[in-house]
């Protein structure tokens, strides 16, 4: 019965340690059709007299805040490596974008406008070591973000990113509500929502990123096509083509290299 007792106490001394290093904020905007839930992984080691690097974690189509963390512990992630990991939601279907056609779906401008500063007031955040990645949705989101306003990250990442948003059918992700128009009708709208047209006004980018795609992924192309933009503008960009399919089982194996990446980038100046 002592045994049990004494199990059941440090259970519960554990997860007042996890509750501690967790907050799940919930932010109401003007820019969102509903009230943005942020989950929040802290370190254990947690000191507000301290700063610590950041990476925003962008989930994909059809997920919300708690996804990544089916995916990986992101916990044990904040732990061993000391990182503040911020995943906010991405509302299913957000795309990650300043809807033109859609008022209430302004989401570049809430990232900007309210949760990247209200992260940064909130948390003992190293504010030249802020980094963003995302898989699927959220790799078009990380990457779109970090072109739009390069000087407030690191670096940025993508694992099976949609750079080219005319790849596949559009209307099953809902893209073309977002955007309002159809491929046929208006390809520039769609290209210039794209990542892979987006890099080419970033041709002077020194900051280095990091993505990757399966073989077996149908967003393959569009991502061997980015890394080939990448070289003729001689942005600096580490890319990985491997075997893989748009799984979670490819995202878990994949976003430790992102982390890797990013603390090696902390040592370095850029």
């Amino acid at each position: 019965m002592k045994l049990r007792r004494v199990s059941i106490v440090a259970c519960l001394l554990f997860m007042s340690g996890l509750l501690k290093a967790q907050d799940l904020l919930v932010m109401e905007s003007k820019n969102l059709p509903l009230p943005d839930s942020v989950w929040v992984f802290k370190p254990s080691s947690y000191d507000r007299a301290k700063e610590y690097p950041l990476v925003y974690l962008l989930h994909g189509f059809s997920g919300n805040y708690k996804s990544w963390n089916k995916i990986i512990d992101c916990q044990q992630y904040a732990n061993d490596y000391g990182f503040i990991i911020v995943c906010p939601d991405g509302l299913l279907d957000s795309w990650y974008l300043n809807s033109p056609v859609q008022k209430n779906k302004q989401y570049v401008s809430f990232f900007f406008d309210e949760l990247y500063p209200s992260i940064k007031k909130r948390y003992a955040v190293k504010a030249q070591d802020i980094f963003i990645s995302g898989l699927s949705m959220g790799g078009h989101g990380a990457l779109s973000l970090f072109l739009a306003r390069p000087e407030l990250f690191k670096s940025a990442g993508s694992t099976s990113g949609v750079v080219d948003l005319s790849v596949g059918n559009s209307k099953n992700y809902k893209i073309t509500a977002l955007l309002g128009a159809d491929l046929q009708q208006a390809d520039s709208l769609w290209h210039r929502y794209s990542v892979l047209k987006k890099i080419e006004n970033n041709a002077a980018l020194k900051k280095p990123i990091i993505f990757d795609c399966g073989t077996e992924d149908k967003f393959h192309s569009a991502n061997d096509a980015l890394y080939e933009k990448c070289l003729e503008l001689k942005i600096p960009a580490t890319y990985t083509s491997q075997s893989g399919g748009h799984t979670a089982t490819y995202w878990k194996n994949n976003v430790k290299t992102h982390f890797d990446f990013f603390s090696k980038q902390i040592m370095t100046k850029n």
